[in-house]
C-alpha cells in the first residue's frame, strides 16, 4: 500500500544515528544520506526516509500520529527499544509487552525519537 514515509527532523545526523541503531537491530542496513541531505532506508516492502523540512519551518511530531515498524519476535522488538534509548530516543506508552487488539495479541514497544516522532515495533503474536 506504501510506497515510503517520510518524517521531519531537526538534526539529520542525530536522527540517522538514532534510526541506523533501532533498525539495524531489526537486521537493516545503515540509512544512506543523498545530496539534498535527506537520508533513506531502503527494504523489500519500501522506503523510510528522514529530511528537514523544506517549509523551512523545525520538525515536530503529529500528534496523534504513530509509525510502526515490524518487528520478527518479541525479542527484536526489545532490542529495537534499547537500541532507540541508547541513541536519543524516551519513553512513551506503557513498556514494551503483550497488548490485546482488535486483531489479536500484539507485543508492542513505543518510542520518540529525538525530533519527538512517535514510533513502534510491532510483532503480530500467534
Amino acid at each position: 500500500m506504501f510506497s515510503h514515509i517520510m518524517i521531519g527532523a531537526n538534526d539529520i545526523q542525530e536522527s540517522k544515528a538514532f534510526y541506523d541503531a533501532v533498525l539495524g537491530a531489526m537486521g537493516h542496513e545503515p540509512g544512506t544520506i543523498d545530496e539534498k541531505g535527506r537520508c533513506f532506508y531502503f527494504t523489500k516492502s519500501g522506503v523510510f526516509a528522514i529530511s528537514k523540512p523544506i517549509d523551512g519551518e523545525p520538525a515536530c511530531h503529529g500528534n496523534g500520529s504513530t509509525i510502526g515498524f515490524a518487528a520478527e519476535s518479541p525479542e527484536m522488538a526489545d532490542a529495537w527499544h534499547a537500541a532507540g534509548l541508547a541513541n536519543g530516543g524516551t519513553e512513551c506508552e506503557d513498556p514494551p509487552g503483550v497488548r490485546q487488539g482488535a486483531i489479536g495479541k500484539l507485543y508492542l514497544a513505543y518510542l520518540r525519537d529525538p525530533s519527538g516522532n512517535k514510533i513502534c515495533a510491532l510483532h503480530r503474536i500467534g
